[in-house]
């Protein structure tokens, strides 16, 4: 079946509720599903205990204390008890449909990566695993909700074994772009990348970000950021889901036409980014430079357009 793989945040408040879901919806999907949890971090030797998890305690860390993604991917690829792996973010729960997509890509190819689209939701609660009716509940909830993220945002890797093993940078797990660079990797390597968006409802528990002392901004621009940022490359080593060589449908797996006008669209809106910040910022400071007396004594006031901020009109909902 599959070796799933993860690290935890320390298990106390909200994130103990989302992480437990999350392990737990993983351990119902098939008797024969493994899963290692990585890391030493409050709570974590108990919950592998209780849930009968493989705990490896000694992934290796950088200096602000964050995993390594290839010391995790390596590891599992070592100790796994499968040949096939799934990486997932542990806040992310998943149901019967999941090893329905693995089992339908896995007769397809046999050298793949299958991603998907996440689904955001608001969790307060532990949920009721005893209740038969637990996973159609949380699913109708999530589509209800509706809140589903772009090709960005990708929250798990189903994988064959190999097409990672010692090939990953130094990337640390809760900052950016290891994501893309997995997905550009694989593509690169000639694996067959597959986007379930369609067949997979994966569903994002909504947390916040105050195990980092300047929140979310600091997260995107810390030195572990910028470092992740640095060793992936650049934006041609970026991939996202849209870039997927195939999708995942109800009609089986079909060709992703629409990857190369994605691509053509993200090279066309990289050109236009740099001649706004290259040619279009440059020409406005100078004409606001040469106009300066004029508005001066105008009493006129120039200011770059700022994009004002859009708001969700939708209502919040969060499962209890």
């Amino acid at each position: 079946m599959i070796t799933f793989f993860t690290t935890a945040k320390p298990f106390r408040g909200h994130s103990a509720i989302i992480q437990r879901n999350a392990l737990n919806s993983w351990k119902l999907l098939h008797p024969d599903v493994e899963v290692i949890l990585f890391g030493n971090d409050e709570g974590t030797s108990e919950v592998s205990r209780e849930f009968g998890l493989r705990h490896e305690p000694g992934v290796a860390r950088n200096g602000a204390g964050l995993p390594y993604m290839n010391a995790m991917f390596d590891r599992a690829h070592e100790i796994s008890s499968h040949e096939t792996l799934c990486y997932a973010n542990c806040d992310i729960i998943l149901t019967s449909d999941f090893p329905e997509a693995f089992r339908r890509v896995h007769t397809a190819a046999s050298d793949f990566l299958m991603i998907g689209r996440r689904w955001d939701i608001e969790v307060t609660q532990p949920l009721n695993f005893l209740n038969p009716r637990w996973q159609q509940e949380i699913r109708d909830f999530t589509l209800k909700t509706n809140d589903r993220r772009d090709g960005w945002w990708i929250d798990y890797f189903l994988f064959g074994r190999g097409i990672f093993y010692k090939k990953i940078p130094e990337f640390v797990v809760g900052r950016p772009r290891w994501d893309s660079w997995l997905v550009w990797k694989a593509l690169s390597s000639g694996a067959r990348v597959i986007d379930a968006s369609a067949a997979v409802l994966a569903i994002h528990q909504n947390h916040g970000y105050g195990a980092h002392p300047k929140g979310r901004d600091g997260v995107w621009a810390d030195e572990s950021s910028l470092r992740n940022i640095a060793l992936s490359g650049g934006t041609s080593h970026l991939c996202n889901i849209d870039d997927a060589i195939d999708r995942l449908t109800a009609g089986g797996i079909k060709s992703n036409r629409a990857r190369h006008w994605y691509a053509i669209k993200r090279n066309l809106d990289s050109i236009m980014r740099a001649l706004t910040f290259d040619v279009w910022l440059p020409v406005w400071h100078f004409w606001l430079g040469i106009t300066r007396p004029i508005r001066a004594r105008l009493g006129l006031k120039s200011k770059l357009p700022r994009p004002s901020a859009k708001k969700d009109s939708r209502p919040a909902r969060t499962l209890t």
